[in-house]
């Protein structure tokens, strides 16, 4: 009865120990990236967390754009063109001025640098391997992964052009 009390004690200790009151967040989410589907355990302090809605524009991301310069004035004919190439590529996953399977592009360049958007366009799983802002997203959207459609850089600035004229409608 002695053994049996004492084993009770010290798994009642063990469970409480385990479920602690730790400011740490985990969060799990099945990644797909080529042929094998990867669990990745996100642990995040609630009071140094960064949230998905944050700005930040100095990162770049992970991927062949290192640099692009947006002129003040938006490029209608790239913008058309960047509209079709949504349309025809992105519009299963992402709608363009609300949250659907993936977030939606409205107002995306207040919150991300251009060279970030276009480098998550080309090279999604990539970002996602390497960069905690995809990482992120690739949580909060429920482990859906971006899928790379082989989109050309060109492709993809046109794309960013026409994230550009997107307003939001009241």
């Amino acid at each position: 009865m002695k053994n049996l009390s004492k084993s009770l004690f010290i798994v009642s200790i063990l469970v409480f120990i385990g479920c602690g009151g730790s400011d740490e967040k985990k969060e799990k989410a099945e990644v797909k990236i080529g042929n094998y589907n990867k669990t990745e355990t996100n642990k995040t302090s609630e009071t140094t967390s960064t949230k998905i809605g944050a700005i930040d524009l100095s990162n770049k991301g992970v991927g062949p754009v290192k640099n692009v310069e947006l002129p003040e004035t938006i490029d209608q004919t790239m913008a058309l063109t960047g509209q079709e190439i949504f349309k025809l590529k992105c519009t299963a996953c992402h709608k363009p001025t609300k949250k659907f399977i993936g977030p939606a592009p409205l107002g995306v360049l207040e919150r991300r640098a251009p060279e970030w958007i276009m480098n998550m366009i080309l090279d999604p799983e990539g970002m996602v391997k390497n960069d905690p802002i995809a990482k992120q997203l690739l949580i909060e959207y429920n482990g859906s992964p971006m899928a790379n459609q082989s989109l050309t850089e060109e492709e993809a600035r046109s794309i960013l052009e026409y994230f550009r004229t997107l307003k939001q409608i009241d």
